[in-house]
């Protein structure tokens, strides 16, 4: 038997219809940048990142997700350029419609393209880039709310450490800089200068190189000339090879101190056992010595299989784990994707968040968007290929509460 619907039921219908339609629209994906060099020298920052941003991201879906929705990860390659940092930020904020950014590896891409989230009101976590500049671009009177944060240690914290391992420690009076002319290594130029003039010293020479420079010879020379006991450098794993290469073949060796870079993967192996003895701030190194640690470097060498185990670049890595449980923790506390609200939230986080980096609790506020203090990173080494603890007491004490 047939029956035709009344006049009145077709209206309900499509009401019942447009019901559906927004019930699915609310189970939509939540969508999140990752923003990165995921080719050429920077690269094992990105891919680092962008692997453990993943590894985190399919964690908290697998655990249901955030707000009863996915979270959906679009990617994208700066390739460590600022214009097409500035192009990529544009095309996740108008086409893609991101709610939120994780990434930025390269401050000069940082510095360039975070300014559009800000205008957009949109909170990006900066989760490997380090010039101190990069929290502080947004700052009041001109700006009432920063929606810039970060989860590395920034270059004031680094740039400390090294001029205190290298004059307080190991009582070097005589050093050379040696830092790269991007904005990364010329600010970060300038925080070493600052902080060895605390100390009373100057460096006996300052010495800038190019990105894809080869022959480090002639600034070498320069600081040898000039008495240098140490180089303190600011700068990216292919060119800091170069620098330990070129002091091989000068036959001259003396250590090598510096920014957080000299523990990247393309440094190590273009050196060689030329990298051995190089030290650096890492905030987290390679070894279990916290479950959270074993579960997390477990996963990682399960999921990507790095060469020999070792995961490229291990700080970028945990960093963007980390990064991406701040953000889904701001967002649940929020109760909406909405941007101002996930700011205030990531100001004012109610509940400790569990990293691998370290543990959070209310790791920032209105006027302080820096998740890592100075009691945090650790002094790493390198040894035959492989990062380890500069001090053993650092890895009997690894886990410094935020």
């Amino acid at each position: 038997m047939h029956f035709a619907l009344p006049k009145w039921a077709a209206p309900v219908l499509g009401v019942s219809l447009v019901a559906l339609a927004l019930g699915a629209t609310a189970a939509e994906p939540i969508k999140i940048g990752v923003s990165g060099p995921f080719t050429g020298g920077s690269s094992p920052m990105g891919l680092s990142m962008r692997d453990g941003v993943r590894l985190a991201t399919e964690e908290i879906n697998k655990a249901g997700g955030v707000l009863g929705r996915k979270i959906q990860l679009i990617e994208r390659d700066d390739e460590a350029k600022n214009e097409r940092g500035v192009q990529v930020t544009q095309e996740l904020i108008s086409r893609e419609k991101v709610v939120a950014d994780v990434g930025y590896i390269n401050t000069g891409v940082a510095l360039a393209s975070q300014r559009f989230y800000e205008e957009a009101k949109i909170p990006v976590i900066n989760n490997v880039a380090t010039g101190s500049l990069i929290t502080k671009q947004f700052l009041p009177p001109e700006y009432k709310d920063n929606y810039v944060f970060r989860t590395s240690a920034n270059d004031g914290i680094q740039s400390h450490m090294i001029v205190e391992e290298a004059i307080t420690k190991r009582k070097f009076t005589k050093v050379a800089i040696l830092a790269d002319s991007t904005n990364y290594g010329q600010l970060g130029r300038e925080d070493l200068e600052k902080a060895l003039a605390a100390k009373g010293v100057k460096a006996v020479a300052v010495e800038k190189f190019n990105i894809k420079d080869t022959d480090m010879t002639a600034q070498l020379l320069r600081a040898k000339e000039a008495g240098a006991q140490a180089i303190l450098t600011y700068g990216i794993g292919p060119e800091l090879a170069q620098i330990a290469n070129g002091m091989a073949k000068l036959g001259w060796k003396v250590p090598m101190i510096g920014s957080w870079t000299l523990s990247m993967a393309n440094f190590i192996d273009n050196a060689g056992a030329n990298s051995n003895g190089a030290r650096m701030p890492q905030t987290f190194i390679q070894e279990p010595n916290t479950p959270k640690r074993k579960a997390f470097i477990d996963a990682y060498v399960k999921a990507y299989h790095p060469a020999n185990g070792r995961i490229p670049s291990p700080v970028s890595a945990a960093q963007g784990y980390d990064s991406m449980y701040l953000l889904a923790a701001a967002i649940k506390q929020a109760g909406t994707t909405d941007g101002p609200a996930v700011r205030a939230a990531l100001e004012d986080l109610k509940q400790p968040v569990e990293g691998v980096v370290t543990n959070y609790n209310k790791p920032y506020s209105h006027d302080n968007h820096e998740a890592i203090t100075a009691n945090i990173p650790v002094m790493g080494e390198v040894k035959d290929g492989h990062v380890v603890y500069a001090y053993e007491e650092d890895r009997k004490n690894p886990f410094h509460t935020r």
